[in-house]
């Protein structure tokens, strides 16, 4: 067998000897017969593997006991609905979102939907093309909203940011699928998070929801029991059938991540191969190009491009041949993209530095 290095946004990396485990574990889970997926989420079996989860995710992320950990089916879009309908109330309709990406994006055009949306802060070009994040000062925020929303990370964009809006006494929201785990971080500094599960907790179809529990309250008349917080504090998120087999691969990886060391580990780790990354860039930047401000460069997700657009092709193609997959950008967006996730080794980096810089000599 010949692994790549997978450089995919997600569903992304997984460490492979998570995948081994699941692999042994596939047919006869713990001496039982049956594998994992076939338990029944109500008996002791799957509920011991769900608080466990649970444990180990309150663990690593250092996450208050005053915090609920939701595991909910689907993806992390299906917050951009959950989150309104369930912090708007039918008195107060009003909430703020930053617009900085893709992602930001179609949770605002959703959340209008419920309520009125002031976009508080969008991403700024400067005169030479750079993008950068709107500084705390630059936010146009509305004491009176009901939460502020925003998304750390944007994984299409490439652009992040490395310090926590200040909101007062209004809720904070973050949208953290591509950062979730990436590096330690301060639970208490936001009221929920949520983050789909396929970049670095494990396999897509599932989505953690991290949430205080004076905000698990009623939500707006037309929300349907499924998408309220309330019914799956209230199950233990077993209101409905849940997507058991994820629940124990995210398990897994947390597993993993203990065993490198927890969130200090990995977060030094993922800065030092996305500082390599970025020093490529910044070294061949007559041939490749990142137009994002230097301290707003995503730590998870380098996007790049190539000066001469028609390499671009050729680029792609070699890169695949190299062993390392899935480098183009998304279709929004265009040109390339690394995502590091946490699985990606820095052996990996290494060699796609190489290769980049292998590749701009022949070409330059």
């Amino acid at each position: 067998m010949n692994r790549v290095y997978n450089f995919s946004a997600g569903p992304a990396m997984i460490p492979e000897e998570v995948l081994r485990q699941a692999q042994e574990e596939m047919l006869d889970w713990h001496g039982l017969g049956m594998s994992i997926m076939e338990l029944g989420h109500r008996g002791p079996e799957f509920q011991a593997v769900l608080e466990q989860t649970e444990a180990d995710l309150r663990e690593v992320l250092a996450i208050p006991s005053n915090y609920h950990v939701l595991f909910v089916a689907g993806g992390a879009s299906h917050q951009f609905s959950m989150v309104p309908l369930n912090l708007l109330s039918e008195h107060h309709k009003q909430a703020d979102y930053l617009e900085t990406g893709v992602w930001s994006h179609k949770a605002v055009v959703e959340a209008k939907r419920y309520g009125t949306i002031n976009v508080a802060g969008q991403v700024i070009t400067e005169a030479d093309g750079i993008r950068r994040l709107p500084l705390q000062q630059e936010l146009n925020l509305n004491p009176k909203a009901a939460y502020l929303h925003y998304t750390p990370n944007e994984t299409v964009d490439g652009i992040e940011f490395h310090w926590v809006p200040q909101t007062g006494k209004v809720p904070l929201v973050a949208d953290m699928t591509s950062s979730i785990l990436s590096h330690p971080i301060q639970v208490s500094d936001y009221q929920l998070i949520y983050a789909g599960a396929q970049k670095n907790v494990g396999q897509a179809g599932i989505t953690l929801v991290i949430v205080r529990e004076d905000l698990v309250k009623e939500a707006l008349a037309i929300t349907p029991i499924l998408y309220t917080y309330k019914a799956h504090v209230e199950s233990k998120s077993c209101y409905n059938t849940p997507p058991t087999y994820a629940i124990y691969f995210s398990g897994l990886v947390l597993n993993w991540v203990k065993r490198q060391g927890g969130l200090k580990v990995i977060g030094e780790r993922n800065h030092r191969k996305a500082s390599k990354l970025y020093a490529c860039i910044d070294q061949h930047r007559d041939f490749y190009v990142n137009k994002i401000a230097p301290d707003c460069r995503a730590l998870m997700n380098v996007v790049f491009s190539l000066a001469r657009e028609e390499l671009t092709e050729e680029f792609l193609n070699q890169a695949t041949q190299a062993g390392l997959a899935n480098l183009r950008g998304h279709r929004a967006a265009g040109g390339c993209r690394a995502s590091i996730y946490n699985a990606m080794p820095e052996e990996g980096v290494d060699c796609l530095v190489e290769f980049m810089k292998d590749f701009a000599q022949r070409n330059g």
